[in-house]
């Protein structure tokens, strides 16, 4: 955002194709997490944004790969999430002060140790799918801040053999998470809009292995 900021004021060319003298963000991404970014290019779409995420609807939809089989179809996490007191970035569940948070969360596929998720958002808290997987133990792969460990392909594969002197990398190196779809009212033609965005090649890739060495 520092390097469109500087961009728009600079007036560089893109900038003046496109005649942008605006951009905020309206729907933001953790760090390592992939997906869909949107952005207002005025302050009256950014608030019309704001206002229809601030509701809770399932307008915003993610895909995570996380730790541990599951058995029931679908639930719900509702808790609040606030700061960490002692760790600066990292959020925790914290009924007594925090904000109200709620997240569904659907089935999408099983393996063995892992499962594959669809989540719902239904408010926009920072870190909230992370941290509500985290307190039912259900943390995403490769979430190193909130318990999640690397997916190797030699802990999938019962005969995998790694080259002398070679160092095994994971099959997927950050957070697995993705923001895969979301929808809102386009705020000057009112009609309804929908973004989609591609599984990036990691989340393929990991899942295409546990799909071979760890179906159920």
């Amino acid at each position: 955002m520092r390097l469109l900021q500087d961009a728009i004021q600079r007036g560089v060319a893109w900038t003046k194709e496109h005649r942008v003298n605006y951009l905020a963000n309206a729907h933001r991404l953790d760090f390592e997490t992939t997906g869909i970014l949107l952005l207002a290019k005025d302050k009256p779409t950014l608030i019309a944004l704001a206002n229809q995420f601030g509701t809770e609807k399932p307008s915003k939809t993610y895909v995570a790969l996380v730790h541990s089989s599951l058995e029931k179809e679908a639930f719900d996490v509702d808790r609040k999430l606030g700061p960490h007191p002692h760790k600066i970035g990292l959020m925790r569940v914290d009924q007594k002060q925090g904000k109200r948070a709620k997240t569904h969360f659907e089935v999408l596929e099983r393996f063995q140790g892992y499962t594959l998720l669809k989540c719902l958002p239904l408010t926009g808290r920072t870190h909230q799918i992370r941290v509500h997987l985290q307190s039912v133990r259900l943390p995403v792969v490769a979430d190193s801040l909130y318990g999640g460990r690397p997916l190797l392909l030699s802990t999938l594969k019962s005969d995998y053999r790694l080259k002398p002197g070679a160092t095994e990398k994971p099959l997927i190196q950050r957070v697995a998470l993705h923001a895969a779809g979301l929808s809102c009212e386009h705020p000057i033609k009112a009609s309804s809009v929908t973004i989609e965005a591609p599984w990036p090649n990691d989340l393929q890739v990991a899942v295409k292995y546990l799909r071979r060495y760890a179906a159920i």
